[in-house]
């Protein structure tokens, strides 16, 4: 294991005092001490992250520090190829990155898929790396980080599960909003037609919403959760509705909203009135140690509006919750559904595991 402190004052020492990034759960205890200031930007995406990076780059001539998950690379690889890189502008970053479904590791079928491709995406883009276990793997990468700023190059650090300690455990958030999220779920699982088809987001929704239907024995509707794909909820439902009759419902997660909000204006633009959008607002990454989403500041109602939903909606409170719900569901205009919520409380969470099955029950 390696104390957090110690890589972050490795990435000082360097004169690297500036962070971007999008949270992630390998990552809590990096990304906790990291003080919300404006040398620290919690990025809508890890694209964006690296474009932050690159532009105080440009600003200070300091190399800056962006922090993902592996999955995260992905939306990072315009950035890094098409603007960072040495054969382009030779820009130098320093990757911290969450190695999900490392080889070491027991992981989800997403995260398993990634983790085996991870190195080979770093040696693709030529990006020198170290796997962080232990106090000398520090030393190696402090090396690394030397090269990279005297070659203007990009150098990254892969950190598994487990891999980074803390001297005290990490507070639990308090709840941005009161609403109960179980009460909330359930009461709207119970109000579904029985034809509807629900796509949920990645994190804690997918999983409390498959937790509560087997928790209550509630059977209306059928869904597809997103155990991966974070920001591509919306434009997986929207695909569905176009050619379905079936009412189709995408449950969003705040962070997944923002994370690649234009989706959101597609679906205003070409869905049909069958397409039901909810965002469920707790202004927090929840799943992955909760850090602020700044959600709190969006405007959904006129946001909503401008992009093309002809309805808004709004819950905050459980005052006339089942009435609410079942006027959201039976408007018969393109809709939009805000829930201010708490987050979760369930503990111990399953995650879907039959993906293939899952597949199947959603199409039949």
């Amino acid at each position: 294991m390696i104390k957090v402190e110690g890589l972050i004052n490795l990435l000082k020492r360097n004169k690297s005092d500036f962070f971007s990034g999008v949270p992630d759960s390998v990552l809590k205890n990096f990304s906790s001490l990291l003080k919300d200031s404006k040398k620290h930007i919690i990025a809508t995406n890890e694209g964006s992250a690296v474009s932050i990076g690159i532009g105080q780059y440009l600003s200070t001539k300091k190399i800056p520090v962006i922090y993902m998950q592996n999955s995260g690379l992905s939306n990072a690889l315009n950035p890094l190829i098409s603007i960072a890189h040495k054969k382009v502008y030779s820009i130098p970053l320093i990757l911290v990155i969450g190695w999900r479904g490392s080889p070491n590791t027991k992981d989800e079928p997403q995260h398993n898929v990634k983790g085996k491709i991870t190195r080979s995406i770093l040696k693709l883009l030529d990006i020198k790396y170290t796997i962080l276990r232990s106090d000398s793997d520090l030393k190696k990468f402090d090396k690394q980080i030397k090269i990279a700023k005297k070659n203007k190059s990009i150098v990254a650090c892969l950190i598994e599960q487990g891999v980074l300690k803390k001297k005290t455990k990490l507070k639990k958030k308090k709840d941005f909003y009161s609403l109960d999220k179980e009460l909330f779920l359930k009461t709207f699982l119970q109000n579904l037609p029985k034809k509807t088809k629900i796509i949920s987001s990645t994190g804690y929704n997918s999983r409390e919403l498959m937790h509560l239907r087997k928790k209550y024995q509630i059977k209306n509707g059928k869904d597809f959760y997103m155990v991966g794909g974070m920001g591509h909820t919306s434009s997986v439902a929207l695909g569905y509705s176009l050619t379905s009759k079936n009412k189709t419902v995408c449950i969003d997660g705040d962070g997944s909203f923002l994370m690649h909000l234009g989706s959101i204006k597609s679906a205003g633009t070409f869905a049909n009135k069958n397409y039901k959008y909810i965002v469920l607002n707790n202004n927090t990454h929840d799943s992955v140690g909760g850090q602020n989403t700044y959600a709190n500041n969006v405007n959904f109602e006129k946001l909503s509006k401008s992009f093309g939903f002809k309805k808004f909606f709004s819950i905050t409170n459980r005052k006339n919750l089942k009435k609410n719900i079942q006027n959201f569901l039976d408007s018969n205009k393109l809709s939009f559904l805000e829930v201010k919520i708490s987050n979760s409380k369930i503990k111990k969470l399953p995650r879907p595991k039959n993906l293939i099955k899952i597949r199947n029950q959603f199409m039949n």
